[in-house]
């Protein structure tokens, strides 16, 4: 019997893929102890577990080892998806005497794991520090199809997600373009768009993390000076620290929307077609 174990951090992205693999959720408890440590509880046996948990923030890791350890158990196979990848961040060596997070998450997740699948990674290379098979869904396919017809051109806030714009606008079927940094002074960072006129146009701007929100903030702030007519903001992954989302919705913009790898109010995408077609 094939099920969907759903952790505690992504349910509707749970509920979202078991209706879209035509599969039930298995009955799971999952409790907190009152010093803070985790429980858990196959309720049924389970031959064929997906898993689907988060790796952020630090408490959903010990959550999912503990989920992956009880579907060891009983289970034949357990594919393991985890919709936002924490510590991926740190994928190489940037100074000397630090840890690969990304790699040693990577070596824990996949103890217990036939095959891991994650979602836009910090980095795609990531998915080489497992040794069992290992996949990097694509969610900008279903961002893209959120907002075809809403707008004109897809901006990437900075070079570094401009393969993002690029595919979104090409599935939308419009322009694409990005913001361009120029450091001024050590506080001070110019942004432009280079070749393009937004004036009186519908955008998107589309990055893989909203985490402090500081830049996407400044990017709809500057296309509001160029007087764009209205300004979407997206992203696969929803962190919103500290009321980020206020203020980049005060800031302009015209509609906020994340997928659903992170359980939000904004998450008005699902990821879950997208991950059906690597399973």
């Amino acid at each position: 019997m094939k099920k969907i174990i759903a952790g505690s951090s992504s349910p509707m992205l749970a509920k979202n893929l078991a209706k879209e693999l035509g599969i039930e959720i298995a009955d799971v408890s999952i409790k907190r102890f009152p010093d803070g440590e985790c429980y858990v509880k196959l309720n049924e046996e389970i031959e064929y577990a997906i898993i689907v948990q988060n790796t952020y923030p630090d408490e959903n890791i010990v959550e999912l080892f503990l989920l992956q350890d009880a579907a060891r158990r009983v289970a034949n196979r357990i594919d393991v998806i985890i919709p936002y990848y924490g510590y991926g961040r740190q994928d190489k060596i940037f100074e000397e005497g630090e840890a690969i997070s990304a790699e040693k998450m990577a070596k824990l997740i996949q103890q217990d794991a036939d095959k891991v699948i994650l979602i836009n990674p910090h980095k795609e290379h990531i998915i080489n520090f497992f040794d069992v098979e290992a996949k990097a869904c694509d969610a900008v396919p279903a961002v893209a199809e959120y907002f075809k017809g809403k707008v004109d051109a897809v901006i990437a806030p900075d070079k570094g997600a401009l393969y993002m714009a690029k595919k979104a606008a090409e599935i939308i079927g419009c322009e694409y373009n990005y913001f361009e940094k120029t450091r001024i002074s050590s506080n001070e960072v110019k942004m432009e768009i280079k070749d393009m006129e937004v004036e009186g146009k519908n955008l998107l701007i589309l990055d893989d993390i909203i985490s402090t929100g500081g830049t996407m903030r400044k990017a709809i702030e500057m296309l509001k000076q160029q007087r764009a007519a209205s300004i979407y903001a997206a992203c696969i992954h929803g962190l919103f620290i500290g009321n980020a989302d206020e203020r980049i919705l005060q800031a302009g913009c015209k509609e906020l929307v994340a997928t659903d790898t992170i359980e939000t109010a904004y998450s008005k995408v699902s990821v879950a077609r997208e991950i059906t077609k690597l399973l």
